[in-house]
């Protein structure tokens, strides 16, 4: 095997590696005593100095060569106004990373810390772990006793923790934990929100930029949310609060007041300075849930403070600042309402760096058991005594949750409520047939209220039927066959297949057939329009 190269980047030592006069050779100067190891072969030393310090590099090089003359000292001046100005140093060395011929292949790299200012050896210890420099650091030492010619002694680090399994697996543990804290210790078994929530425990301890979560409501948003901040609490990468609120519940000028504060007199009713809740976030996570309901003005302004870390008070001249990290919930698609003008380009592009979203109850069938596990144990410990199925009526809940006359609406919210109300009514703690057959009646009774008012939803007067049907059979269609029409279709576009929004639309007749066949119904429905599923599916 073809033995590499060694070659050693270090600064010059501007007091450890000086002398002059014989007496420098009774002093340990670490630079020169690398190239004294009798076990190593030193080929190329890059001496680094700057500018002024040339002179003793010179003279350190030539006592390298007197000691090793098959090493190679090339000195390389790496201009710095200040080795104890960070940003100055690290710029510097990164210059030099950029421009030198590294040969991995041919040659291996020792990075010397030991000489040179802190602010050197840190930066120099940056360059190496993020691979700029593509070696091992190496620390040397002096002899225990002072002795001429005693080189002292050397430990080459590794920074591929990959390759301390003591290290790789601790750490691999600790992003374990970190995924399970993140699921409430739920034993979740959807591979898709798995893999999504692995990468989210990544993203919350590396990054401080936008979170945006989407999903329907009650899919668990503002829990994760909340889960993240306790997660970067905890490995103290946060300092401030908690800060949610529902965008929703904020309406006209008070929803600038309860975001961005106001002053007093700012309005009818500010009798005193208000600082609104991105100020009470400094520090802290916020977290702004369905902030699709935000107005524009709102998010022009938003915008401003996630940017530049200050904005205005409603009624203020002098700006404030707050600095916190904003994670953002939503159950619209925030890229139609961008285009449909009721979400601004600019606030989406610069909350849409880490966007995730999180699937429905219908869609982690494999997940309801787990979460009735754990809503158990949480509805034992707030009624005092542990609620248990009994076999038979375990069997019959799980048949009914995952099948699909288990609409979820509220998805797990529902499940949540659900499972209280059943452990609730549980004497003795046991869940017997009984109570699930009751609390599966009571499901379907909610859900099917649901389904009605969802059928009168007002966004269904925004299909376009002239984009499904010729513009002479809308022009033929009667008002009250135009608007129904448009509402079945906005009913169709909510759900996966056929049978799932004929099982919507059709909640309360089907009960009264014995075999009731509601994507049937709903094909022949749409027959009478010339429409069928795959038409309504292509304009989606």
């Amino acid at each position: 095997m073809h033995k590499k190269r060694i070659v050693v980047i270090g600064f010059v030592g501007t007091q450890l590696d000086s002398g002059n006069g014989s007496g420098r050779w009774e002093r340990w100067r670490p630079s020169v005593a690398i190239t004294q190891y009798p076990d190593v072969v030193v080929d190329r030393f890059e001496l680094l100095y700057s500018g002024r310090f040339s002179q003793l590099a010179r003279s350190v090089a030539a006592d390298i060569g007197t000691v090793s003359p098959e090493t190679e000292v090339v000195l390389r001046d790496v201009p710095m106004d200040d080795p104890w100005d960070f940003e100055n140093v690290y710029g510097a060395l990164f210059d030099f990373a950029r421009s030198y011929p590294f040969d991995p292949d041919q040659e291996e790299y020792w990075i010397h810390i030991t000489t040179g200012t802190h602010v050197v050896q840190i930066c120099m210890f940056l360059m190496t772990e993020a691979f700029y420099f593509p070696g091992r650091l190496l620390q040397t030492s002096p002899p225990r006793r002072q002795m001429a010619g005693e080189p002292g002694n050397h430990v080459l680090i590794d920074l591929d923790l990959s390759k301390y399994d003591q290290i790789a697996q601790r750490f691999s543990r600790e992003q374990q934990e970190g995924v399970a804290f993140l699921k409430s210790g739920i034993a979740t078994r959807n591979a898709r929100f798995n893999t999504m929530i692995d990468e989210i425990e990544r993203v919350a301890i590396k990054s401080r930029a936008p979170m945006l979560l989407m999903g329907p409501t009650g899919a668990g948003k503002s829990s994760l949310a909340r889960r993240v901040y306790e997660l970067k609490k905890a490995r103290h990468q946060i300092d401030g609060r908690f800060v949610d609120i529902n965008c929703a519940t904020l309406h006209g000028d008070g929803a600038g007041s309860t975001l961005f504060g106001h002053i007093k007199g700012s309005f009818t009713g500010a009798s005193s300075d208000r600082p609104g809740l991105l100020r009470s976030a400094h520090k802290g996570l916020l977290f702004l849930d369905e902030i699709g309901e935000l107005g524009l003005d709102e998010q022009a302004m938003l915008l401003k403070a996630i940017e530049e870390k200050r904005f205005l008070p409603v009624g203020g001249d002098n700006e404030v600042q707050s600095d916190f990290q904003l994670i953002a919930g939503t159950n619209r698609d925030l890229a139609k309402e961008v285009v449909a003008g009721r979400f601004r380009e600019d606030l989406f592009a610069r909350i849409n760096l880490w966007t995730y979203e999180l699937p429905g109850l219908k869609d982690r069938p494999e997940d309801i058991e787990p979460n009735i596990q754990y809503l158990l144990a949480q509805s034992g410990t707030e009624l005092g005594h542990v609620a248990r199925f009994n076999k038979e009526a375990r069997e019959r809940f799980m048949r009914f949750a995952a099948s699909p006359d288990a609409l979820w609406v509220g998805n797990f919210r529902d499940l949540s409520a659900s499972v209280t109300r059943m452990a609730t009514l549980a004497d003795a703690g046991r869940i017997d047939d009984a109570i699930v057959n009751d609390e599966i009646a009571r499901l379907n009774r909610l859900w099917r209220h649901q389904a009605g008012s969802a059928s009168s939803s007002p966004d269904a007067v925004d299909i376009d039927l002239e984009a499904l049907m010729t513009p002479q059979a809308v022009a033929q269609l009667d008002l009250f066959d135009a608007l129904q029409l448009r509402s079945v279709i906005q009913i169709c576009r909510g759900c996966k297949s056929m049978s799932d929004a004929g099982r919507k639309l059709y909640a309360v007749s089907r009960d009264a057939k014995a075999r009731p066949n509601d994507a049937d119904r709903l094909k022949k429905y749409l027959a009478r329009f010339n429409l069928e599923w795959t038409d309504i599916e292509l304009h989606c």
